[in-house]
């Protein structure tokens, strides 16, 4: 299961993370080691956790997060990715990049401000790019002595808000990342918390069925032609499956053409399949040679995606330059390439109020707004709520090759 820690600078996001690192007994001897001296170097009275993550010079000497820190731990239940995404205003593209491939989202509020306007942010991103979990870790409780009344305040404050986002599960948590409290173990402070530890909710949550099972999606990536003797006639379709179940003999429709045939076989490296699910990456072989190549979608003839050239999108900006009306830019669409020009922007989000700001059409670094596209060639998409795959696409500036948006179409 993959995840991610949001939050405002300083509310513990990257020592919660060397907490459970530290409780699940994931890093070795010499790491701590490490960090321990580093802590004693700074003059700081218990080891600093937060070191783990925070690896940039930069970021130890301000004790912040700036880019985004990928860990990796276990336990007898569950493999876990761990992106430590930043809490300042000026890095949300980096939060962005971490959070899309998340199927939970932990968003950190000190106990002690509050929901703050990062607090908002981050939760209307994690919205916006389709997480279905959240779990709230209300930080720092041990500086307000355990207060009941404080947790049950910001809870009732977040639900209020949450409310207005599509976000499907909210759990809340009072811990303590420092001390370890409700992290891993329960806490002995907090007697009149009855829920479940951070660690225990992490590993039960139920994710599966995140994917989309039923919409067949399956971009190809390459075609696989050895002509060696021994596989004169082979020809594969290789990719990764963005939606539904392919199983061996279902009929299928290769876009654009339309030309359909049946599933002869499934492959790995290692063995045949019977079917396969989102996630793999597999070779699909048909019974009929079909033009097919690069960029193209083999789909279900009675469930095809929608292919348009015309497309609305979500966008957040992730370059300096600005977003022009009427620019041009390269466009990356699953496993295709397009160019595009940018119709219409049709309104900005007020991070803070979730209000559509219509006047202020200036779509900068960091800024979320709707904007209307079209591209050169068809697209094969669904929108970005149904399949996360197929509903993603990223704007590049032709001329510097830098990657300018992230787009979620609508």
């Amino acid at each position: 299961m993959r995840f991610f820690t949001a939050g405002s600078v300083d509310d513990g996001k990257s020592t919660l993370i060397g907490r459970l690192l530290y409780d699940t007994k994931s890093i070795f001897e010499d790491q701590y080691e490490a960090i321990k001296k580093s802590s004693e170097q700074r003059g700081e009275p218990q080891v600093n956790l937060a070191l783990l993550t925070d690896g940039l010079r930069a970021e130890r000497e301000q004790g912040i997060t700036i880019d985004v820190a990928y860990r990796y731990f276990s336990t007898p239940k569950r493999k876990f990715i761990i992106a430590d995404t930043p809490g300042h205003i000026q890095y949300t593209r980096n939060m962005v990049t971490g959070a899309s491939s998340a199927n939970l989202a932990i968003i950190l509020i000190d106990a002690r401000h509050g929901i703050i306007e990062q607090t908002c942010r981050h939760s209307l991103i994690a919205s916006l790019i389709g997480i279905k979990h959240v779990v709230v870790c209300i930080n720092k409780m041990d500086l307000v002595d355990f207060k009941k009344e404080v947790f049950e305040k910001i809870r009732s404050e977040y639900e209020q808000f949450s409310s207005k986002l599509q976000i499907v599960d909210v759990q809340f948590i009072p811990i303590s990342a420092t001390g370890g409290d409700n992290v891993v173990d329960k806490s002995k402070n907090m007697p009149w918390y009855e829920g479940s530890t951070l660690l225990y909710l992490l590993e039960n949550v139920h994710v599966a069925g995140d994917e989309n099972l039923i919409d067949c999606r399956f971009p190809v990536q390459y075609v696989i032609r050895p002509q060696s003797k021994e596989h004169h006639d082979y020809r594969g379709y290789a990719g990764k499956i963005a939606g539904g179940i392919f199983k061996k003999g279902d009929d299928v429709m290769a876009l654009p053409s339309g030309f359909v045939s049946k599933i002869k076989s499934i492959e790995t490296a290692d063995e045949q399949l019977d079917e396969a699910e989102p996630g793999m990456s597999v070779t699909m072989l048909l019974e009929d040679n079909i033009d097919i190549s690069r960029g193209d979608m083999l789909v279900r003839e009675n469930n095809q995606s929608i292919i348009d050239k015309d497309i609305d999108i979500m966008v957040c900006w992730l370059n300096e330059k600005k977003l022009v009306l009427g620019g041009k830019y390269a466009i990356k669409h699953t496993t295709q390439d397009a160019r595009c020009v940018i119709k219409d922007i049709q309104y900005k989000i007020n991070i803070n109020t979730l209000h559509r700001i219509e006047d202020d059409k200036n779509i900068g670094l960091n800024d979320i707004g709707r904007i209307s596209i079209r591209t050169t060639r068809p697209l094969f998409y669904d929108s970005y709520r149904k399949n996360r795959h197929t509903g993603s696409l990223i704007l590049i500036d032709e001329a510097t090759n830098e990657t300018v948006g992230a787009g979620m179409i609508i």
